[in-house]
């Protein structure tokens, strides 16, 4: 009796493993790119799959996550969290940052994965990390953001699965999942005028625009072009630092621009303001693009939690895959934000309203 499978039949795994007589596991650890069978094997398998006309069984497939859901699921593998930063506490005093984390260790625990934080202070050798990763049986990596970005030289990135939070990280190009930061300030601008404001001004820094690639700043801009109509266009101000206070800059934007309304990603700014001897949101009213980390009460959240779970989720798939390394196109996944009402921007009384 031939071996060979019946004709209009789906060509299964089985099939292809009778054609190169090795086992059917084999044959799935090769179609998936396992490093447990040679390149040459896998090109081979590959090839003979490709000249049977097989393709995965999607209903299958849905059956053996069904399974797999209904079961708990047990810890099969650590998940590793890169911390470079001067001082590794710092990372997750920012509260953005620390929910991050949180979202997800909630992910990872509930796919069967433990995550842990490994913090490698700049000039360790990197390569020791790796060993100690790989020893670890770690097969995917969490890059939150760094102010200075990640400096690991000699440190192999394409033994593992990868995906970092936001931009800041430009010397690694892989997939990545942020908020979605345009959506945010122009979430804030609209609020500001359904408050009934209308001079609504943007106050940010150089080193935060070039840490986010300017998408605040673009979604501010980009709403008051588009609402133009209700809201007057202002000049948009921008601080040179991000480490100390500048009120003569503030002082000055604010005296020429007349704001009833900011719209800003500062934390340094309520600082400034009650500096001047001006109260928000009496003088200012003022809404941050961060109700975590922004000092004010109104603004936007930007959904911190679910970040840090869509991040897991997307590198347990690129784990599943088998997909490690910088990619050839980067996917940027964002997760919008909402509107959190807040006492620094109240309701504008009527009589104000220009």
């Amino acid at each position: 009796m031939s071996d060979a499978p019946v004709p209009n039949s789906r060509p299964s795994l089985r099939d292809i493993a009778r054609a190169l007589s090795m086992s059917h596991v084999a044959v799935s650890l090769a179609l998936r790119d396992s490093p447990r069978i040679s390149t040459a094997r896998r090109a081979e398998v590959k090839a003979t799959a490709e000249k049977l006309g097989y393709r995965p069984d999607p209903m299958l497939a849905s059956l053996v996550a069904y399974r797999q859901g209904k079961r708990p699921a047990g810890i099969r593998a650590c998940l590793g969290w890169i911390n470079q930063w001067d001082s590794a506490a710092e990372l997750r005093s920012f509260k953005e940052f620390d929910n991050y984390w949180f979202g997800a260790k909630e992910a990872a625990e509930r796919l069967g994965y433990h995550l842990e934080e490994f913090c490698w202070p700049l000039g360790k050798p990197a390569k020791r990390m790796q060993t100690i990763l790989q020893t670890r049986g770690v097969r995917g990596l969490l890059i939150p953001p760094h102010r200075q970005g990640i400096n690991m030289p000699e440190f192999d990135w394409n033994q593992f699965s990868l995906v970092r939070f936001g931009a800041s990280v430009t010397t690694l190009p892989v997939h990545s999942v942020t908020s979605d930061q345009g959506h945010c300030s122009r979430l804030a601008y609209e609020k500001a005028l359904e408050l009934g404001y209308r001079r609504i001004g943007y106050v940010s820094s150089l080193p935060f625009e070039k840490n986010t690639r300017g998408h605040f700043r673009e979604g501010y801009l980009n709403a008051q072009e588009e609402m133009a109509a209700r809201g007057l266009r202002l000049d948009t101000l921008i601080f040179p630092t991000d480490t100390r206070l500048h009120e003569r800059e503030l002082r000055n934007w604010l005296k020429k621009q007349k704001p009833d309304a900011v719209v800003t990603t500062s934390s340094t700014l309520r600082s400034m303001i009650s500096a001047m001897g001006l109260k928000v949101p009496d003088d200012l009213a003022v809404a941050t693009t961060s109700v975590q980390d922004g000092n004010f009460g109104a603004g936007a959240d930007q959904n911190s939690h679910e970040i840090g779970r869509v991040a897991v989720s997307t590198l347990a798939s690129l784990i599943l895959e088998n997909e490690r390394g910088v990619p050839r196109y980067q996917r940027r996944i964002l997760v919008e934000g909402r509107w959190v009402d807040g006492a620094s921007m109240p309701r504008c009384l009527p009589s104000l309203i220009p």
